[in-house]
């Protein structure tokens, strides 16, 4: 019996060509399917957070009107203390105060700011990854625990088939 070179269908009918061409005409199926659906989940987000951000912006609006009626009080209060200068002397009183105030907050944001690190260990865990999956161990330097163990669980480089550690 001489046999040709494509293979005989199975019992259900089917080659093996066609069962893939099924699976794989399924899975892009599906992955339009969710595409579809991360899309209609992201613009029913976008509006709740468009929404929440435009009623956070007329909360804040609001916040500044109270702020800047509480200085009016601060100033007539200050008046009716008795400030030197009379109603013009209160004023500058505010002004003065919210000068003091803003310099201090302005101190304290530089003083955080300067403490920020800039990501390193993120910027070093990630040159590591790169390096291992380039397979370029004299990038990988293990003589910095802290950094090893961030960027491996246990403290060990994992090892990758068809590579030889050096």
């Amino acid at each position: 019996m001489v046999r040709s070179g494509t293979p005989e269908p199975a019992d259900g009918g089917q080659t093996l060509g066609d069962l893939v061409a099924t699976a794989v005409n399924d899975v892009s199926q599906l992955v339009r399917y969710e595409i579809q659906l991360a899309k209609s989940e992201l613009r029913s987000e976008l509006r709740r957070v468009t929404v929440a951000g435009a009623l956070l912006a007329i909360a804040a609006f609001f916040g500044v009107l109270m702020l800047f009626c509480l200085c009016f009080t601060y100033a007539y209060l200050l008046y009716w203390a008795g400030a030197p200068g009379g109603m013009a002397g209160a004023f500058g009183f505010v002004f003065l105060t919210l000068g003091v105030l803003g310099a201090i907050l302005g101190f304290i944001a530089v003083r955080v700011l300067r403490h920020m690190t800039g990501m390193k260990k993120t910027r070093d865990t990630v040159t590591d990854d790169i390096a291992v999956l380039r397979r370029d161990d004299k990038t990988v330097t293990q003589e910095d625990p802290q950094t090893a163990s961030a960027a491996f669980a246990d403290g060990k480089r994992p090892q990758i088939a068809g590579h030889e550690s050096r």
